[in-house]
């Protein structure tokens, strides 16, 4: 009962803004403004507002929300689980079998003959001595991993 009021004041309320609107001259927004505000009074008259009421206030319905609640926190619980440890079982075996066996023998020999490559480009020379110094840390570093 209660709910029902409160939609038909929002309505109301909503319409009134509406008439406002169009006063102003501004007819599309005044009739956007009526479209929003006949939507809580629609809801009363087809009965969700107070099946929505009923819902809200019945312990049941909310204990079915704390069963719905925690299926969906074991069904995410297990699917990280199973992400963390790298699927099932039986994927783990099918990956490992899939890994053993090559997928192409052939693939290291050339499909075009052998390919002729050019000749690597000389050392370019250092420009100048200060450039050098500046680099000089940076060039260690590669070296030191390989590059």
């Amino acid at each position: 009962m209660i709910a029902e009021t409160v939609c038909s004041a929002v309505s109301a309320a909503g319409l009134g803004i509406a008439v406002v609107t169009a006063y102003r001259k501004r007819f599309l927004a005044a009739a956007r403004i009526a479209a929003y505000s006949l939507v809580p009074v629609g809801l009363v008259m087809t009965g969700v507002v107070g099946w929505l009421a009923d819902t809200a206030l019945s312990p049941t319905a909310w204990a079915g929300f704390g069963v719905l609640g925690a299926a969906w926190l074991l069904f995410a619980g297990t699917r990280a689980a199973e992400r963390r440890r790298g699927g099932t079982r039986a994927e783990r075996k099918a990956a490992k079998d899939a890994g053993r066996a090559a997928v192409a023998p052939a693939a290291s020999e050339p499909s075009l003959g052998q390919v002729t490559r050019p000749a690597a480009r000389p050392a370019a020379a250092p420009r100048s001595s200060g450039t050098a110094d500046d680099f000089s840390d940076i060039e260690a570093i590669l070296k030191k991993h390989g590059l």
